[in-house]
């Protein structure tokens, strides 16, 4: 790591967590750079294929009859104003 090119100022509740999340030897830019990394990380497919083939059956049918009578109800309603 490089010398310091700029400083900020945090609340202290930001140095409590960012004192809290420090691991030995790192110093409050590790952190933050930890910190930033393991939340823009991660891979396009992360989260596919947590259902199981029949929970996720039952979200299409789900989906499909919720859209049927959403259909249904704006055909009624277009045929109550004409």
């Amino acid at each position: 790591m490089g010398a310091a090119n700029e400083q900020i100022r945090v609340s202290d509740r930001v140095k409590r967590e960012l004192e809290r999340r420090k691991r030995e030897g790192e110093s409050y830019n590790d952190v933050l750079e930890r910190v930033f990394n393991e939340r823009t990380s991660g891979d396009f497919a992360d989260g596919f294929g947590r259902w199981s083939d029949g929970e996720a059956e039952r979200v299409r049918k789900e989906r499909k009859n919720a859209k049927s009578k959403r259909k249904r109800r704006m055909r009624e309603r277009g045929e109550e104003t004409s």
